[in-house]
């Protein structure tokens, strides 16, 4: 028997649609102009004899049945790039797209490349530090490393390590402001902080400190800026071992007050259909053996 299809014009056009929140943005995402997204969500509604966008004050929703159509569709359209991505393999001209947080592409991943490029033979590494989750449905990265993300619907992901977060310094700023016995007395020291101040508040409390009096000091946005701003002697940064193990194994930190606190997780993530192509398990393997290699993770339990 055949199969009963819509046209694949039109599916593609309503997963865009569904995906990106108007007839517009699916227009630019697939190259053609809002009008012929339009056209297409149409032709797919007379087809299947169902509604499956209505118009609100803000724009198109989705149905209900738009909406489950989509949960479906979505995943068939994963498939197929999985099989055509399997079907052609890109061998030697391959490339691997990683999106990772700065302080650890910076930090990490940039100095293991050697390692990572091993464990992926005939694949091209595409790191883009960043501070944003990629859109997977739009082919923006095929990995992710991040640091506590939310679920997604359609994303796999796994734990790779919950690092102890500690302060760290130069050993010349310990000796001229030293010494630190408590976490009282990192408060009332210059702290290098993140984007913002929440991340010190949580690490004081947890490490005892009653009342977290207000802090101060600069905020650098990324844990690369505030790692060096504290290798230059300027403060007291926070941070964790697998951004500063280097550092501290060749002397050029010191961890201020010994502490065991862990602040979150770094997860692996892509999209779930792909989760299982070999590229994508070879990452995930050399990945969790390589962050779990840290040293200053042996207090963990």
């Amino acid at each position: 028997m055949s199969r009963r299809l819509p046209p694949l014009v039109a599916l593609r056009a309503f997963e865009a649609v569904a995906r990106l929140g108007g007839t517009r943005r699916a227009g630019e995402d697939l190259n053609v102009s809002h009008t012929v997204i339009s056209r297409h969500l149409a032709n797919l509604e007379s087809w299947a004899g169902v509604r499956l966008v209505a118009r609100d004050g803000r724009g198109l929703v989705l149905t209900p049945e738009g909406r489950r159509y989509h949960e479906r569709i979505a995943r068939a359209l994963d498939l197929i790039a999985e099989a055509t991505e399997e079907l052609s393999p890109r061998g030697g001209a391959g490339e691997m797209r990683i999106f990772c947080v700065p302080g650890l592409a910076v930090r990490w991943l940039a100095r293991r490349l050697s390692g990572l490029e091993a464990a992926l033979p005939g694949v091209d590494i595409a790191l883009q530090p960043a501070d944003r989750s990629p859109d997977f449905r739009a082919g923006e990265a095929d990995a992710e490393i991040a640091f506590d993300p939310a679920p997604a619907p359609g994303v796999a992901q796994c734990d790779l390590l919950a690092p102890r977060f500690f302060p760290v310094a130069s050993p010349l700023f310990v000796e001229r402001r030293g010494p630190f016995r408590a976490a009282a007395d990192i408060a009332a020291a210059p702290l290098i902080h993140e984007d913002s101040r929440e991340q010190w508040r949580r690490w004081l409390a947890l490490a005892g400190l009653d009342a977290v009096p207000p802090l101060h000091g600069p905020r650098l946005w990324h844990a690369d800026a505030a790692i060096e701003a504290a290798l230059q002697g300027q403060g007291i940064a926070l941070a964790n071992s697998l951004l500063v193990g280097d550092d501290i194994a060749a002397g050029r930190l010191v961890e201020v007050l010994d502490s065991d606190i862990r602040l979150g997780t770094y997860r692996l993530r892509a999209p779930a259909a792909l989760w299982e192509t070999r590229d994508l398990t070879r990452l995930r393997r050399w990945l969790t053996v390589a962050v779990g290699a840290s040293p200053l993770e042996e207090r963990q339990a």
